[in-house]
């Protein structure tokens, strides 16, 4: 079962007085990366959220925003009476010496530096409690998201994966007729520079058999399918975050391809080392979007 990176979740639960509202989206990244976005009231405990959501998130660019509705009596703001005491003298000075109305005084007022602050409230341990199960349950529905695209993307690698085996089917079918190809296009060369019954057929045949092997590509097949056996393995195996080491994978898939038409020297084989590296391609944009 694979996973996503890709996915986006939501909460909203009223505790008391207040309604939280926490929203999660994430996107595909090497590490795990938070944007965290919260209201005052839980800068006490932006380090303990942070760790829920790095601990069942694992992995990528998540951005989470929790907003936080006041609800009745609950004050999410404080007026600084005080000051707003010491400004509104002041300001009535100024404005008789001015002869200006003071009936505008009052709006004015409140815009001026901390005469309204944030409230200082802190939350409660049982409301603290109560808002893990609202981050709990929008950490659930996001991974329910990623569990669904992750479906779509283990579909598509095993297509790939499958379109890979076809064509390297193919390269396994033509290896023998091109090595009968080269070692006629080498007597063919050989009789029409130096003559039919002036060269060595005896040395030619320790040539091409030393040829053939320099050339030879049984071995990059072999370990090619050993690679596409074990990516399938990894598809099917229990666990989360597989997609580095799928990623990991697909560069020795990618070794193994490259290395065959560097051997082949036919074109019927290159073809198929064509439409392989294709396939790979696509395999390796899916896989950077895998947990």
């Amino acid at each position: 079962m694979l996973k996503s990176m890709t996915g986006f979740g939501r909460a909203e639960q009223s505790i008391g007085k207040k309604t939280f509202l926490v929203e999660i989206k994430s996107l595909n990244g090497k590490q795990f990366e938070i944007l965290l976005k919260l209201p005052a009231l839980l800068k006490a405990y932006e380090f303990d959220i942070r760790n829920m959501l790095s601990e069942k998130l694992i992995r990528g660019s998540v951005d989470c925003t929790i907003t936080l509705k006041q609800n009745g009596a609950a004050k999410p703001v404080v007026i600084n009476t005080e000051l707003a005491k010491s400004y509104y003298q002041q300001l009535a000075e100024l404005a008789e010496k001015l002869q200006l109305d003071t009936s505008s005084i009052l709006s004015s007022l409140l815009k001026l530096p901390e005469v309204v602050v944030p409230s200082t409230e802190i939350m409660e341990e049982e409301e603290w409690n109560a808002f893990r199960g609202v981050v709990d349950e929008a950490i659930s529905n996001i991974d329910k998201h990623r569990v669904n695209e992750g479906a779509v993307l283990e579909q598509d690698l095993k297509k790939r994966i499958d379109n890979i085996r076809i064509q390297q089917e193919k390269v396994i079918v033509l290896e023998p007729l091109r090595q009968q190809k080269i070692r006629e296009g080498l007597v063919k060369l050989l009789e029409e520079n130096v003559g039919k019954d002036n060269f060595d057929t005896n040395r030619l045949e320790q040539e091409m058999i030393y040829y053939i092997e320099k050339i030879d590509i049984s071995e990059e097949q072999v370990r090619l399918k050993n690679h596409c056996d074990y990516f399938e393995t990894l598809l099917k195996e229990n666990g989360e975050a597989k997609g580095k080491k799928l990623s990991f994978i697909l560069q020795e898939i990618g070794r193994e391809i490259n290395t065959t038409g560097a051997k082949a020297y036919d074109a019927s084989i290159q073809k198929c080392v064509v439409l392989m590296k294709d396939e790979l391609e696509k395999a390796k944009e899916q896989v950077l979007n895998v947990l």
